[in-house]
């Protein structure tokens, strides 16, 4: 037995936790908390494995090299202020030559490192499994509505108000439509989203309902866990109606910045043109040529995302018909207010015995 390495279970024992993978595999995903000390750059690893095909041995002797070189520097730099009791825990892709020898480097100094066993591999699958469950264990209330309503707003302020609130399209960093690209952030990648969204999950009390908007399977690039998707699609709505001036606001304010790129903006509509029609599409663009903004706008939500979500949600989110209206203005009224308000409404709904499903034991505004 290797009494230098330990379980994804022990994770929560040590100080620190240490990603000693490239920083490409590093910023692809890695376990919450960690720090990145790479014991081969980006461009080392590939010169490591292009020579290991054709020389293990020499391969090995390079790395090593590379290794030592790379781990003396972190000693000078990242490593320098740690104190002499220090208990951190290394990690590598799966638990082989790297983490092993910054772990047999730190104990050497008199750290109590320790590698974990699997490596990043090991974590992956823990969170794997995470989603096959964990999704199934809370209660949904799905904030339904086409694009333009405001939910997102109105979930954010359903979180100050005092709700459990699971913000996809947050953790996705997309809009969810095809136009839901955001101007200052790019989406993470699918294993980023699966970590950030099992850590979101593990912070939710089951006693209490969870706020999320609707959403397709799909998030711009990211894929939702099918545990999740199912508990949504069975779960109770609340459509959120909001009048057309408001959304078409809305839409300029959010979207803003696409109005100002035509060229990409086109690009985008001409994507649209097999659902709709070479002559539709070229009409939209016209109305984009000519700056008419409010105009594209509305004739977007008419014709194709009011649309586009009645097809969706009755085929996905069959409660959706008996469901709660809420009237909410995201544009001219208080949201926070609004948000407290739809709260009340759900609790006295609850307590009057009312079928509402998942919205008893609603949280109270505070």
């Amino acid at each position: 037995m290797n009494h230098q390495r330990v379980t994804i279970e022990q994770i929560g024992e040590f100080d620190e936790i240490v990603d000693v993978r490239t920083p490409l595999e590093f910023a692809e995903d890695h376990i919450p908390g960690a720090i990145n000390a790479p014991v081969l750059s980006n461009e080392e690893r590939v010169i490591v494995g292009t020579m290991y095909k054709e020389s293990p041995f020499e391969a090995t002797r390079v790395g090593a090299a590379l290794a030592a070189h790379n781990i003396a520097r972190h000693l000078e730099t990242t490593f320098a202020d740690r104190p002499r009791n220090w208990r951190p825990l290394i990690y590598c892709w799966r638990g082989g030559k790297r983490s092993g020898s910054m772990t047999a480097m730190f104990n050497m100094i008199g750290w109590r490192a320790r590698q974990l066993e699997g490596g990043y591999k090991a974590y992956r699958h823990t969170v794997i499994e995470s989603l096959r469950t964990l999704p199934g264990e809370f209660r949904y209330i799905v904030l339904a509505g086409p694009t333009g309503s405001g939910k997102t707003r109105l979930l954010k302020a359903l979180g100050v108000a005092g709700a459990q609130i699971l913000d996809l399209e947050g953790l996705a960093a997309h809009r969810g439509s095809l136009l839901g690209a955001l101007p200052t952030r790019s989406q993470p990648s699918q294993k980023s989203f699966d970590t950030a969204l099992v850590q979101t999950l593990r912070t939710f009390d089951a006693a209490q309902p969870v706020f999320v908007e609707a959403e397709s399977r799909r998030i711009g690039a990211i894929t939702l866990p099918v545990a999740l998707v199912e508990a949504l699609h069975g779960a109770a709505c609340v459509v959120v109606a909001v009048e057309r001036d408001e959304r078409v606001a809305l839409l300029l304010e959010e979207y803003g910045h696409l109005l100002d790129d035509h060229a990409h903006l086109r690009e985008q509509l001409m994507k649209l043109t097999p659902l709709h029609g070479r002559e539709r599409i070229e009409r939209w663009c016209r109305m984009l040529d000519e700056d008419c903004r409010a105009e594209l706008s509305e004739v977007l939500i008419a014709e194709h995302y009011d649309p586009a979500y009645m097809r969706s949600t009755r085929r996905h989110y069959p409660k959706l018909a008996k469901s709660l209206h809420f009237t909410f203005q995201p544009m001219t009224g208080d949201v926070l207010h609004q948000a407290r308000a739809l709260l009340a409404q759900l609790q006295d709904m609850s307590h009057a015995g009312e079928p509402v499903d998942g919205a008893a034991e609603a949280p109270r505004a505070v």
